[in-house]
């Protein structure tokens, strides 16, 4: 089905997206983090009608973090149609916020096939990150 993609995670990504909410884009996204426990955790768009909805990728990587994990070892995004269906800048930013030098973001079309493999410096190059405040960051492992 997909190559390189588990067909599990594929299903689970088509699954997701299916359930999007997206009445006024008609752009409906999918997204599956893996946490660094294995644990996955999936995502759908959710728009509303001021236009400030939730992307999946902020909606799996919300129910990872409300499950208490904070390091992600892999990104899934799957869009509707064949063409790139990439994270947006304030997705690049927040998966940077709990990504290491090693997660890996994968984009795959309509039907579960890779498009697309990032690093995270491929994703969001020169990036700000929680060091850059002071802070650990996982990027500095």
């Amino acid at each position: 089905m997909s190559g390189e993609i588990e067909a599990g995670i594929v299903e689970a990504l088509i699954e997701v997206r299916d359930r999007a909410y997206a009445p006024y884009s008609h752009h409906p996204v999918g997204a599956l983090v893996v946490s660094e426990s294995g644990t996955r955790y999936a995502g759908a768009n959710v728009e509303v009608a001021h236009y400030k909805g939730l992307c999946a990728e902020a909606s799996a990587i919300a129910a990872m973090a409300s499950a208490g994990e904070r390091e992600l070892r892999e990104v899934y995004v799957i869009g509707p149609g064949q063409h790139l269906c990439t994270p947006c800048g304030d997705c690049r930013q927040r998966i940077r916020e709990f990504a290491t030098p090693a997660t890996r973001i994968r984009v795959v079309d309509a039907e579960g096939r890779l498009l697309r493999r990032y690093t995270m410096d491929e994703l969001l190059p020169d990036s700000f990150g929680p060091e850059n405040l002071g802070r650990e960051s996982a990027m500095d492992t």
